[in-house]
């Protein structure tokens, strides 16, 4: 009995098994401890590799789910041949009654995991059995899961594109959202996009707390980016709040509903290892809303209602960078 290989086989098995349910079934707990440290690893290396080059950045949020379910299956496949190589005889040759080699114990484990059906190699009587059928229900947990976990992430990309298109569709800027807003008396002709707006992004909310990895999926384009357009929409929700008079803005539920989920937007961030930046956006331009002829506060006023949410804003343009994009203006 080799003490050491079993117990290392059953930390592994530990680690692998505790990580994948953890980021797959925990919703509010994030991705799993090892998952999350791979994650970062994989995108800050791709991100020197890349010289954020968005074309080469695109391939992230693929390569990184593609590494996960790797690390899954590696420290599955490892404890599991570990904790057989606890024991001399813990599996038979049928064919050649020869000694088991690690190159035996890899292939009996693979083919157990994922049910090929060979039988040049048998576990022994007993404890060997029913470790045997664990290993084959290990590698059934891990492919139902992993499948769900893809199709879950891949259901979540296409939510955090469709709603960046649905912003940065409306403009490019937040004082190009609020220039659209504005029917010549006020800006209630937005009411209807806030109300979406909110319900999707409360969604694409959920989505990145049961999947952090979905930060790493990184757009071509700024149209598709979920970042660019929070910060957008953002902006344009500070500029109705603090420079646009009370009786000219739009329906107060509504951008009560979408700053709120702008909020729990960013309370994801930490999931994430993405930190506020260390200074502030620079402030949207009222002068531009007076050119179209909208009614606006005094500047002074303005800035001051800004300077309130600032931690707010740092955290906006924190995963825009960290999403290798700039801030968006005019």
């Amino acid at each position: 009995m080799n003490a050491f290989f079993f117990i290392l086989g059953i930390l592994l098995l530990l680690i692998a098994i505790i990580d994948l349910l953890w980021t797959i079934l925990w919703v509010d707990g994030g991705a799993g401890p090892v998952s999350s440290r791979l994650t970062t690893l994989l995108w800050n290396g791709l991100r020197k590799i890349s010289n954020d080059k968005s074309r080469l950045l695109s391939l992230a949020g693929p390569l990184i789910l593609t590494a996960t379910l790797f690390m899954w299956v590696g420290l599955m496949w490892a404890g599991w041949t570990f904790l057989f190589a606890g024991a001399e005889n813990s599996l038979i040759d049928t064919r050649d009654q020869e000694p088991i080699t690690w190159a035996a114990r890899i292939y009996f484990v693979a083919y157990s995991m994922f049910t090929m059906g060979n039988g040049d190699f048998s576990p022994k009587d007993g404890f060997w059995q029913i470790a045997t059928s664990f290993t084959t229900a290990s590698g059934m947990l891990f492919v139902t899961l992993g499948v769900s976990y893809v199709l879950s992430v891949l259901g979540g990309v296409t939510q955090k594109r469709s709603f960046a298109e649905g912003i940065t569709g409306q403009g490019k800027s937040g004082v190009m959202i609020v220039k659209q807003s504005w029917n010549g008396e006020d800006c209630s002709s937005i009411d209807l996009l806030l109300k979406d707006a909110a319900a999707q992004l409360s969604t694409l909310t959920q989505q990145h707390k049961a999947y952090p990895i979905l930060h790493y999926y990184h757009s071509q384009n700024t149209e598709q980016s979920s970042a660019v357009a929070v910060a957008i929409l953002d902006e344009a929700l500070s500029l109705f709040k603090y420079g646009i008079p009370e009786t000219k803005r739009p329906n107060k539920v509504w951008t009560t509903e979408a700053s709120s989920s702008v909020q729990s937007h960013l309370s994801t961030l930490n999931s994430a290892f993405i930190k506020p930046a260390d200074s502030t956006p620079p402030l949207p331009e009222l002068s531009k809303l007076q050119t179209f002829g909208l009614p606006t506060k005094d500047q002074d006023d303005f800035e001051q209602g800004l300077s309130s949410i600032e931690e707010r804003r740092k955290k906006l343009l924190g995963m825009i960078q960290a999403d290798a994009w700039d801030w968006p203006m005019e």
